[in-house]
């Protein structure tokens, strides 16, 4: 007689979970292009580095559609920490695996703040408003 034992195995959580923007568009496009040869290589490299580090299964490097960050690409995001990178090139992979996956620290020169996120590329501006004059003519305002 044969007995069948049921297992459950739990997957352990990402401590990282990387997105690496791999939007193409027209060389020349206004908003720019995180992945202008359309070979994924920026992807590939964070790939390549979790798994020379033994990152894996806890940490993960995922292709993503466009992250709307165009304008600072190529972008990346890093959750749950909800970390954003700027401008990163190939040479910053080791450097953002190092010090931020691993050592779980920010680097400042390549995050995205929280006033460039979503503002294609301009930064939260001051607006300045224009409102009517609320006293008339001869009549003092009263602050009391």
């Amino acid at each position: 007689m044969q007995r069948t034992i049921a297992v459950t195995i739990k997957m352990p959580k990402f401590t990282s979970h990387i997105f690496v923007c791999c939007n193409r568009r027209e060389p020349g496009h206004r908003r720019g292009c995180c992945d202008p040869d359309g070979g994924e290589a920026l992807r590939n490299k964070f790939k390549t580095e979790v798994k020379r580090r033994g990152l894996d299964p806890t940490v993960r490097a995922n292709k993503a559609g466009c992250l709307e960050q165009c304008e600072l690409g190529p972008t990346v995001v890093i959750y749950p920490q909800q970390i954003w990178y700027g401008n990163v090139a190939l040479s910053d992979v080791e450097r953002i695996i190092e010090e931020t996956v691993i050592g779980g620290r920010i680097i400042e020169e390549l995050r995205i703040s929280d006033e460039m996120l979503n503002t294609k590329g301009r930064g939260l501006g001051v607006v300045s408003l224009s409102l009517p004059d609320q006293t008339s003519p001869g009549e003092s305002e009263n602050l009391g």
